[in-house]
């Protein structure tokens, strides 16, 4: 007679849980999740001491079976009572072995295979852990020849939730916003250029399962999308500082102003509103239950931006604020000079290169923008070097220069589009 499975329960007449393909694989790998509820489950405070203890014990790499008074003079700041009952718990449920010939503990396997984990997903911490723990895991899987499709599923994902982030910030034509997602594109900047080498790996493989190719392919493509963020961003905070409005001659302009309001507190506010209005708002009807949603938003899940100190620029500013801009113009009608003539390929380099670092970025800033249809449509000297009929090729090598300032840059070349 077959016994019935203990999930039974959660599922429809006539449904076998043993039939569902996604549930088998969670079954086979059971010993392993054991391994895990065992670690996390319990209250906060257990949990990390059970992590401590287990991770403790795991970094013994020379001698890893530990006999009880090696524990004891480890865990000498630990309460005996505690370490007891957390070995226990770990003996108990299969992640510590104990060999009662030797009197020695050693990790089981299912322990080591969790602790490997927690480690894998800490060491992300301080950076941007989940994008940075993915691709981690698509690099690790393709070193070994086993990379998993559902990995590199839940990699599209975040990438595409990223992309989505930043066309929404974009859309918003808030520069605070558009400069927060260029923030945000920086520090994940790394783990984008990663992914991309080891995707390039896992398509020139011609033995990789079909589904993975096609994963893969799909992330290529978030990844290319994510690349041109960088020009798009570039291009959207130009045209926001051409549109801000300078206050006389005194160096401020709104964003200054806007940047200055943000920092201030509510009770600052509400003295520099004070007798402003001259009526209060009163409004006509109140819905509670939307209250309580935007409420518990505001008070719960509203993710607030950190407190940062921005003051007001000086009135001495002003002249190197139009310098800035003047020196710009000039480095763009420079560019564009050099370039309008071209008519072979001619080397990135040449046409980049100049006196000191902070022009060379510029100029290979304003290559970037060659042949971007949006940039073309401005009636400045910008949009008549996006209209030139360029193309920029780069490629992964880098080329070391004999510069003051400019150590390395990218090996690369212009070709008319001819």
């Amino acid at each position: 007679m077959q016994t019935e499975h203990p999930l039974t329960d959660f599922f429809q007449a006539g449904f076998d849980a043993r039939d569902l393909g996604p549930l088998d694989a969670l079954l086979r790998a059971k010993p392993y999740l054991d391994a895990l509820i065992t670690l996390f489950r319990g209250g906060e405070d257990e949990v990390l001491m059970r992590l401590l203890v287990l991770r403790e014990i795991g970094a013994r790499a020379d001698a890893p079976r530990w006999s009880p008074q090696d524990l004891q003079a480890h865990f000498v700041y630990l309460n005996p009572v505690k370490l007891e009952t957390v070995l226990l718990r770990l003996r108990q449920n299969g992640l510590l072995v104990w060999d009662s010939d030797a009197a020695l503990y050693s990790l089981s396997e299912p322990g080591r295979v969790a602790l490997a984990a927690v480690a894998t997903l800490t060491q992300f911490a301080d950076q941007d852990a989940e994008l940075g723990y993915l691709t981690a895991q698509v690099a690790a899987g393709q070193a070994v020849g086993n990379i998993s499709r559902e990995t590199l599923q839940h990699l599209l994902a975040r990438l595409n939730e990223l992309h989505a982030d930043f066309e929404t910030a974009l859309e918003s034509q808030s520069e605070f916003q558009i400069r927060e997602a260029r923030r945000k594109l920086e520090s994940v900047w790394k783990w984008v250029e990663r992914g991309t080498q080891v995707i390039q790996q896992v398509l020139a493989n011609e033995d990789a399962d079909r589904q993975v190719q096609q994963v893969a392919q799909s992330i290529a493509l978030a990844q290319g999308r994510m690349l041109r963020m960088t020009g798009v961003f570039q291009r959207r905070l130009a045209e926001l500082a051409a549109q801000r409005v300078h206050l006389g001659q005194s160096g401020l302009t709104s964003t200054n102003v806007a940047d200055w309001l943000r920092g201030q507190s509510q009770e600052a506010l509400a003295t520099l509103g004070r007798d402003l209005l001259s009526f209060t708002p009163q409004p006509d009807f109140v819905v509670s239950d939307i209250l309580l949603d935007v409420a518990e938003f505001e008070l719960l899940e509203r993710e607030r931006a950190s407190d940062t100190v921005s003051a007001l620029p000086t009135s001495e500013l002003a002249a190197s604020v139009s310098a800035v801009e003047a020196e710009r113009l000039v480095l763009a009608e420079e560019l564009y000079a050099l370039l309008k003539d071209v008519r072979g390929d001619a080397p990135l380099a040449d046409a980049v290169l100049a006196d000191t670092y902070p022009e060379t970025a510029y100029r290979l800033s304003l290559l970037s923008l060659l042949g971007d249809a949006e940039a073309a449509l401005e009636q400045s000297v910008v949009a008549q070097l996006v209209r030139l009929p360029l193309l920029l090729e780069t490629d992964a090598e880098v080329e070391v220069l004999d510069h003051p300032e400019v150590a390395t840059l990218t090996r690369g070349r212009l070709r008319p589009l001819s």
